[in-house]
């Protein structure tokens, strides 16, 4: 076996009897956290047990010469028969020898589950047997989305139409089945699939290409991710996983079947609810408080959550009070009417902020768990830097998502959950009020109504209304 170059990264290499496909990290191992769900899934050891991505086909799904066999479904995957081999792996943007090795009969699996545009070469005695520089224009490329979350998809999803557009290749998307009717007509090229229909045996045999977006917590020797997401956003890591440009878009989204407004009135889209008790607003009165100066503004309060209450234990929340009830397992396409007519969106790091972004609706978050370019980039992002804050994105930090009470930091504590108890209703306000169109309260807009001979007093008044 030869050395293999210092400067790359090592494969594995398995020289059997029996073709089998090992990589220098173990799948299993590695846990892709779904962080807008809070639900945690893991690659399964076991046949019987469900993983967060289908399998790719067990053999390499492209047939090449002298009975080798390869693809890129997770990886580089290269198949050799029985022979005298040297097999060579490079990328072919940087340069650099990934690996190579004399084998006889034997698979090799790329370390490197993200995108690499890898260039294969086998020898034997006789010189070139085999070559090929990974290209996809025109074939068969799938990429997988996990279920359960609703955020992530919504800032991943961008990137997946990016590769289409880059590569010319067929792609197909697996995600979700309640968030397909979201994209499928506005993205005709693109074949949306569950992960049922893509788990088909004969469906698998036909990628030539398998690329998987998560977040990996655990991927310290970077083999699903090239970069850690907790640096670079959470709907940024898949561009780097990908291969495409990481700036943000969102996505587009299919039209209304019904146009029309909701309801005729100015209204207020809220939501409360998320999966993780960090993740609320634990300002004990804050939505109370901001949903009564809704109301003296002139709006509505529509709430959108999907659950009126949750929460575990001792703790729950409930719907705030003021609000109008819209919760329940309501069709996506349902909610994105609602915020495609709203003024605007109040909510938090969560799954429905993201809808109300890709639906083009302007978005208040207020999050203190999270850095602000974990998130899409919003004039209104509120976070209060005087107490502690972004211990999602500190990666001295596992998120626990079990733990509905979550606060690595201060758990246990009077300071538990600070990074959003400690954002105040008037910080809150004072961002309202710089949304363009924003409604004063009923006595401020007779006052500015007024002329100015008819205001004694107008000082006076003008700095009440800035304590307003």
């Amino acid at each position: 076996m030869s050395d293999t170059q210092d400067s790359g990264p090592v494969t594995a290499l398995t020289i059997d009897e029996t073709p089998s496909i090992f990589s220098a990290a173990e799948p299993g191992k590695i846990t892709p956290d779904e962080a807008g769900a809070g639900a945690e899934q893991k690659q399964s050891d076991s046949p019987t047990e469900k993983g967060p991505f289908v399998s790719p086909s067990p053999i390499p799904t492209q047939a090449a010469s002298a009975g080798i066999r390869f693809d890129f479904n997770l990886g580089c995957r290269v198949q050799l028969p029985e022979g005298a081999w040297t097999i060579r792996l490079r990328d072919l943007d940087t340069g650099n020898i990934l690996f190579e090795t004399k084998a006889r009969k034997a698979t090799v699996n790329s370390a490197k589950r993200f995108y690499v545009r890898f260039g294969i070469e086998v020898f034997d005695a006789a010189g070139t047997v085999f070559s090929h520089e990974f290209d996809c224009r025109d074939r068969d490329v799938l990429i997988q989305v996990p279920v359960g979350t609703l955020g992530d998809t919504m800032g991943w999803f961008p990137y997946v139409a990016r590769f289409a557009e880059v590569h010319g290749c067929r792609l197909t998307c697996a995600m979700s089945k309640v968030v397909i009717p979201l994209f499928e007509s506005v993205y005709p090229h693109i074949r949306f699939m569950t992960p049922e229909d893509v788990a088909n045996e004969e469906v698998m045999k036909t990628f030539y290409a398998t690329y998987t977006l998560g977040l990996f917590f655990d991927d310290a020797a970077a083999i699903w991710q090239p970069t850690d997401f907790r640096l670079v956003g959470l709907h940024r890591t898949a561009g780097y996983i990908l291969g495409v440009d990481p700036t943000e878009q969102p996505p587009v989204m299919a039209p209304d079947e019904d146009p029309s407004r909701p309801v005729e009135e100015p209204y207020v889209c809220i939501a409360t609810q998320s999966s993780s008790q960090c993740k609320y607003w634990n300002n004990p009165d804050g939505w109370r408080q901001i949903i009564a100066f809704l109301n003296e503004c002139g709006y509505r309060v529509i709430c959108i959550d999907q659950k009126p209450v949750h929460g575990t234990g001792i703790v729950w929340n409930q719907i705030p009070h003021g609000a109008e009830d819209q919760t329940g397992n309501r069709p996506l396409t349902e909610r994105v009417r609602w915020l495609r007519h709203a003024e605007f969106f109040i909510g938090l790091s969560s799954g429905l902020s993201w809808l109300a972004w890709a639906a083009g609706c302007k978005v208040v978050m207020i999050s203190g768990f999270t850095h602000p370019t974990n998130e899409f980039h919003t004039p209104w992002r509120i976070v209060n830097w005087h107490s502690c804050n972004s211990c999602w994105n500190d990666p001295t930090h596992r998120f626990d998502h079990k733990d509905f009470l979550w606060c690595p930091r201060h758990a246990g504590t009077p300071r538990q959950f600070e990074c959003t108890r400690l954002i105040t209703v008037e910080n809150v306000k004072r961002v309202l009020r710089t949304i363009p169109g924003f409604r004063l309260p009923k006595a401020s807009r007779t006052e500015a109504e007024a002329p100015d001979a008819a205001k004694p007093g107008k000082r006076h008044k003008s700095a009440k209304h800035q304590h307003a």
